[in-house]
């Protein structure tokens, strides 16, 4: 017998639909739970709710091998086959992040031809390989931050066995897999999940309304996103998630989800006995997410810092629109550089508000995420062009040095490492064609609001703009470029065997600076940059 069971709290009735058989009606529990067991039952089923007769995926769904509108699989997760079996995990202290996008790494855009570049990330020296999002999102390729499917593997990447793969070599090659996940919103086609129960709450954040996290029917919501987290954790083996966006969690309750799931996956790390890490993404500045849950914080390992990409990016491109306005000097990155964040209770020009709160003296520095580059720095420029198209050779040695020496969790992002000349735009594939109008327009006045000509904003439902996203590998037969691979490799190397360069406590980190230079001194160890 197999037992089939889905949260379906307001319903009245649900059936269980399997292809080729009758429907199955299910019997409900106190708790809002629908239960049923059927003998030799197939891999594919679906739910209908009530009286219509539209058979709509699990929310829990494992597997949807004919996309996010087709039927669920079941999946046995016990019946793949580990090698890793001697991995005792990458912690995060100490290690450098590599983020790359599966669909864009490679010309085919999946988890096998991934696992073929494995080797030139150990040359390069990275130690865990932060993937954007890879659950099931509607469409052939996407960034996946409209995933609607919380529990699958797109299936365009290979489908579960596929990232299994990917993890599994990654970890005989010694690389560590940290796995970008959504859990602050629903994409926009293919969400079917609030069709069976009050996931959503009234309030509404930048991508659609927000997840209830503190309303009715909140507990069992919360346990659908803790669930999740540990499923990767444990059943993908991946050592670490990265929290998209956590700003736009609403949660009013006594113990907030991000230290629910801290707790609980401190437990599930004591339990497989190596270390997993919980990376958030904010742009609050609020120390409480990587404060110790015994000091009275979240408990979280570490959180993305922009205000480092913005002092860095500001200095060497001399930009200074939007949120950029309050860089671009010498004391901002001095500030970062000692103190972690920039906007620690200060003015900020683009909120028009005060911002942030300071850091304790005693957070160690590798709590926090710092970049030169990422997915969003490149990808939500109207051109998606990288820094490498408008610096010159040295200053993007400048600005590599000073990420690989800072007293921060370095992250790089794909190609960065050999100035790849490639853009990475924003791309979309949406079925629908409305809902691919809207979005092509709205991306369009988005970047025209802020001084872009619309001609220049590529659509991003062109094909085209996907295809320019990818990797060009041949670059690294080009002299230019191989020499930048070779300057990141060696600086790795030295963050390596320089005990200062990958001390993380920012009290200790002393920095002067003139008109164009700046000095950075890290124990017996000077680094000098010159912006001129």
């Amino acid at each position: 017998m197999t037992e089939f069971s889905v949260w379906a709290p307001d319903a009245e009735r649900v059936r269980l639909h399997l292809p080729g058989d009758a429907d199955h009606e299910m019997r409900a529990a106190a708790d809002g739970w629908w239960r049923v067991e059927v003998p030799d039952a197939g891999l594919d089923y679906s739910f209908l709710l009530n009286d219509d007769e539209t058979p709509l995926p699990d929310p829990r769904s494992p597997w949807q091998p004919a996309g996010v509108h087709g039927p669920s699989r079941r999946y046995d997760h016990s019946a793949f086959e580990w090698s890793d079996s001697l991995w005792t995990g990458r912690q995060l202290p100490g290690s450098i992040l590599y983020e790359l996008h599966i669909g864009t790494f490679t010309p085919e855009g999946t988890f096998d031809a991934a696992i073929d570049r494995l080797d030139h990330l150990v040359s390069l020296g990275v130690d865990l390989i932060e993937l954007l999002p890879v659950n099931a999102f509607n469409g052939e390729h996407n960034w996946g931050y409209d995933g609607v499917c919380w529990y699958a593997p797109h299936e365009p990447y290979g489908g579960p066995d596929g990232l299994k793969r990917f993890v599994d070599a990654a970890h005989a090659k010694g690389l560590g897999v940290i796995l970008d996940v959504v859990y602050n919103h629903f994409g926009p086609s293919g969400a079917y999940a609030p069709r069976f129960g009050p996931y959503l709450a009234e309030q509404s954040n930048t991508w659609g309304r927000s997840v209830n996290l503190d309303g009715p029917h909140s507990d069992e919501v919360r346990r659908y996103i803790i669930d999740s987290v540990l499923m990767w954790l444990r059943d993908y083996h991946v050592d670490g998630l990265r929290l998209d966006a956590v700003h736009a969690l609403p949660d009013t309750r006594a113990i907030p989800l991000l230290e629910e799931l801290a707790i609980e996956v401190e437990s599930l790390s004591t339990h497989l006995g190596r270390p997993l890490s919980l990376i958030a993404e904010s742009d609050l500045n609020d120390p409480r997410l990587i404060t110790p849950r015994e000091a009275g914080g979240y408990g979280l390992h570490a959180q993305w810092n922009d205000d480092a990409h913005h002092a860095l990016h500001t200095l060497l491109t001399g930009e200074r629109q939007g949120y950029y306005g309050d860089f671009g000097s010498l004391e901002t990155l001095s500030d970062v550089l000692t103190g972690g964040f920039f906007h620690a209770g200060t003015w900020s020009s683009f909120r028009n508000r005060h911002h942030g709160r300071a850091l304790d003296s005693r957070i160690p520095g590798h709590r926090l995420v710092a970049y030169l580059q990422n997915h969003d720095q490149i990808g939500n420029r109207a051109t998606g062009d990288r820094i490498s198209a408008s610096l010159s050779p040295a200053l993007l040695r400048v600005g590599a040095t000073l990420l690989l020496t800072a007293p921060f969790t370095p992250m790089l992002f794909m190609g960065e490492e050999w100035a790849a000349s490639t853009p990475w735009q924003f791309f979309t594939s949406h079925p629908e064609p409305e809902l691919a109008t809207a979005v092509a327009l709205g991306r369009r006045r988005e970047f025209a609001s802020h001084g872009w000509a619309e001609g220049d904003v590529p659509d991003p439902q062109d094909p085209e703009t996907f295809v320019r996203s990818r990797l060009d590998w041949a670059e690294l037969d080009k002299p230019e470029h191989a020499s930048m691979l070779a300057f990141y490799q060696r600086l790795i190397s030295l963050r390596r065997s320089v005990a200062d360069l990958s001390d993380p406590r920012m009290h200790a980190v002393s920095v002067q600076h003139g008109d164009q230079f700046l000095l950075m001194r890290r124990g017996e160890t000077l680094v000098v940059a010159n912006f001129a």
